[in-house]
């Protein structure tokens, strides 16, 4: 976005107290800039959408919900502005919530002049700054990641900037949200697209064969060595070596990969001489490493030389949009691999496919495809009854409703319908709040205990807690 002009920026503050609103705009005021207020959260996010903003300033209480909440949708919005959170209920689990939806500072009420005027100097300096070096996102290849949704965007923007630098790379989610398809990309995109690829299965190797496997061997090192082979570090010379559920690896494995990831030099087993591999290094994990280091299970030190580029792939069930769009491109692809003429895709296929949570995110959404497209072989539409028999039992529970066996009304209908988008949301709605009671009381309402178990971060865990409104702690009765 380009600025207003040089030194002064256009400013939103959403604050329900108008005295600190009215304040805030007269400090703006007098330093140069432009500033409007909004004293309800709807109020402002629907300013943020209209009008162009470089800078928001965002309270956390607010008459109608949680500033938090809402952050990442006010920084989505077209001009993508930078948010300042200000709050006069300032904890830690808050700055971590902030941080983590991208905020550019947490501030506690009363904010200094100095902490305001810092925030926007700062704010307008990083924007000029970025705006004279655009990357060039546009031009990133990434035809086969398939999807629109504000959250694989993200991820698309975090994938095109590690593949203009030669940082290692860290790419994190569940199991089957596209990890290597990502990594990839990566590659595809880098300057090293040209090197091979060369894909290590930590979770595959086993415990004494991985030094060989990956750095190679001299003949006649171990049994079996009857000739001298290059391990796969070698093989990624000049190109991108890709560990894959770097998590599994061996704490043994971990020190000695750590020391060729900082000079890029090895032994093969049985040899005297280091040999040199110049790779790039990405690994993904769908475990949490912050966590295994605190346990000491992962070295605190390669976790940090591993995550100088994040990339967080959401799970699919967070993707809103986007399974109509994978499915179609895959089945489109299944016709051609098998010569036969495109099928349609009946609603009630369609509907089957938003309902289910897909556990097993992208990986299971192709696989549960493949299962439907060969059973609909003879039919040039597909129907939910084409779809496996556990992903049909799931859906009709859950049009079921919370109360099991409860009878249906008959004849609902008019304004009082809802639409089958508001159904679905209330619906998860009611389920994920379910779960997290069950999930407080099951840890005793100890947060550490939660975030082990549910597998959330603790700033997530907050953000859902927040939403449904359930404290943190057991109520006193």
């Amino acid at each position: 976005m380009q600025l207003h002009d040089d030194a002064s920026a256009h400013i939103l503050v959403i604050d329900d107290d108008r005295r600190i609103g009215q304040t805030l705009l007269g400090i703006l005021s007098s330093l140069g800039h432009q500033a409007v207020h909004a004293d309800t959260l709807e109020a402002g996010v629907q300013m943020a959408r209209r009008e162009r903003f470089d800078l928001v300033f965002l309270d956390v209480r607010l008459p109608d919900g949680s500033g938090l909440e809402r952050l990442s949708e006010i920084r989505e919005t077209a001009s993508r502005p930078e948010v300042v959170v200000i709050t006069g209920f300032a904890s830690h689990e808050g700055a971590e919530n902030a941080i983590c939806k991208d905020a550019w500072a947490y501030l506690k009420k009363p904010v200094s002049l100095a902490a305001l005027k810092n925030a926007v100097t700062g704010v307008l300096d990083y924007r000029k700054q970025k705006g004279q070096t655009p990357i060039a996102f546009r031009s990133v290849s990434h035809e086969e990641i398939i999807g629109k949704s504000p959250r694989l965007s993200k991820s698309l923007i975090a994938m095109a900037r590690a593949a203009m630098s030669q940082a290692n790379t860290l790419i994190t989610g569940e199991t089957g949200t596209g990890k290597e398809l990502f990594a990839r990309a990566v590659h595809k995109n880098s300057s090293r697209r040209d090197g091979n690829f060369v894909v290590v299965d930590c979770g595959s190797l086993p415990e004494h064969l991985i030094e060989s496997v990956l750095f190679g061997h001299k003949k006649g090192s171990f049994t079996g060595a009857d000739r001298s082979e290059p391990g796969l570090v070698l093989h990624a010379n000049g190109g991108t070596l890709f560990l894959d559920e770097v998590g599994e690896l061996p704490l043994s494995m971990q020190k000695t990969f750590l020391r060729v990831l900082e000079h890029h030099c090895f032994r093969p087993v049985g040899d005297i001489r280091e040999e040199h591999s110049d790779f790039r290094l990405i690994a993904a994990t769908n475990r949490d490493l912050e966590k295994m280091a605190r346990e000491h299970l992962f070295r605190e030190d390669l976790l940090f030389r591993l995550q100088a580029v994040i990339i967080e792939l959401p799970p699919l069930r967070e993707r809103e949009g986007d399974i109509p769009l994978l499915a179609e491109a895959h089945i489109r692809s299944l016709c051609r691999k098998n010569n036969l003429p495109p099928k349609s895709i009946s609603p009630c296929f369609h509907d089957a496919l938003e309902l289910y949570d897909w556990p097993g995110n992208v990986r299971e959404l192709k696989n549960s495809l493949d299962w439907a497209f060969t059973h609909a072989l003879d039919c040039p539409v597909l129907y939910s009854r084409h779809l496996p028999h556990q992903i049909r039992v799931k859906v009709a529970q859950r049009q079921v409703g919370p109360v099991e066996g409860a009878p249906l009304e008959q004849g609902v209908e008019g304004p009082d319908m809802e639409s089958w988008k508001d159904f679905r949301q209330n619906m998860l709605a009611r389920e994920e709040k379910q779960y997290l009671k069950r999930l407080l009381s099951f840890a005793g309402w100890n947060v550490r205990k939660a975030v082990d178990v549910s597998g959330l971060s603790q700033a997530r865990l907050y953000e859902l807690l927040k939403k449904y409104d359930i404290p943190s702690k057991p109520s006193p009765d």
